[in-house]
Formats: structure tokens, sequence, C-alpha cells
């Protein structure tokens, strides 16, 4: 077993989270992938695979548990959709895609090179719940019950710009460091946090949590 798995095995049981080998190795292979498109598309500022095992895939792989619990409580299983925001390299897009074949993933970015780099990740991963997006999230318009982003914009843009999006009963799931208390108090008044939850991401020694949003319904 590589040093690189030991890492991701370990990580996913401090998160209780179970995979099973194919799903590991996927995660592995998409690791790998982002480190060979990084060196000539400069898609993440991190370079290092050991880094890239902590900031990256073990940072998006802790929302997992949480999503899934969502999605169980909602009442939302085959077929649930979600829109990750500002996916970048896929980050936590992929990863969920590779975690939860049961949701329907799509990556949006305004960057082309990197919706072409989810394109790829469809194809060497085999994803076939995963769909990159070429466009402005203003101009998505199909119903998403979740939307997520990580360290992608302020809660409020990213509230603002990706509402129309949104399903009746869906929610934000927005990853973020620590408790963005600002940010809370300056949403618009239809949108409210219905929890927040801290993160505790395995060999990171920084605050993380999820703020969970959603529209408020008027009485």
């Amino acid at each position: 077993m590589s040093g690189a798995e030991q890492d991701l095995r370990a990580g996913l049981k401090a998160l209780q989270l179970e995979l099973n080998d194919q799903q590991v190795g996927q995660l592995l292979d998409y690791q790998a992938l982002i480190g060979k498109w990084t060196k000539v598309y400069n898609l993440t500022a991190v370079r290092d695979p050991a880094e890239m095992m902590t900031h990256h895939l073990l940072d998006s792989l802790a929302a997992i548990v949480p999503l899934q619990r969502h999605l169980q409580q909602a009442g939302l299983g085959q077929g649930s959709r979600l829109l990750d925001v500002g996916s970048g390299a896929g980050l936590p897009g992929v990863v969920i895609a590779i975690c939860c074949p049961a949701v329907a993933v799509t990556c949006v970015d305004t960057v082309a090179k990197k919706a072409a780099f989810i394109k790829q990740a469809v194809l060497a991963l085999k994803l076939p719940n995963l769909t990159g997006l070429h466009a402005r999230v203003e101009n998505v318009a199909q119903p998403f019950d979740v939307i997520c982003s990580r360290a992608f914009a302020s809660l409020v843009d990213f509230t603002q710009w990706s509402a129309g999006a949104l399903a009746p009963a869906g929610v934000w799931l927005a990853m973020k460091g620590k408790h963005p208390a600002d940010e809370i108090t300056a949403l618009a008044p239809g949108v409210e946090v219905f929890h927040v939850e801290q993160l505790q991401v395995p060999g990171l020694a920084a605050e993380r949590c999820i703020v969970w949003l959603r529209p408020k319904t008027t009485v």
C-alpha cells in the first residue's frame, strides 16, 4: 500500500467515512490527475502531494458525512442534484461524485480550462454522475437540491449569485474556515443560516466549518 493510500485510509477512518476499494482508488487517481494537470494549467496552488491530501482531498471528504446526513433527513436519495460553484479543480464536487454515486453532481466554473479538467475527470475516473460546466453560476437555471462551494466567495455573493439554481426546498452548503460571523450578519433578509457545523479535518490544524443556509420561508 502506498503512503498516499495509507494516509487516505487513515483519514477516512478518522472521518468515519466508509468507502469501497474502487472509491479509494478513484480518489487517489483524482489526486494524481490534479497533480498532472497543475503542472501545465495551474489548477491549484498546492503542489506537494502530502499537502494536497490534507488541504484538498481530506478537507473535501470532511463534508461527505454531513452531506449524506442532510440528504437522508431531507428524504433525498437516488437522483438528488448537487451544484458545486466555482469548483476549480473539482473540490469538493468530484470528491462528492466519487463518494455519493446516487447524487448527480455538476461542477460549474467560469474558467474554461477548469471546466475542461472536470470533463477529463469524468472520463478518466469513469464518473457517469459528474458533469463539468463552463458558465457563470448566475446563468444556471436548472434546479439543484444542494448548492455547495468551498473557499469560493462571501456568503452574500454565493447565495445571491446561485439563488436562481436552487430547487424550491434546496439548501446551500458553504465550506468555510473560521466561523464567518461577519458574513452571516451581512446576509440578505431572505436567506437564513439553519446550522453551522464544525469540521475536524484529519492532519489539518486549522478551523473548518460548514455553514448551512436556505431561503427564509414567508408565513
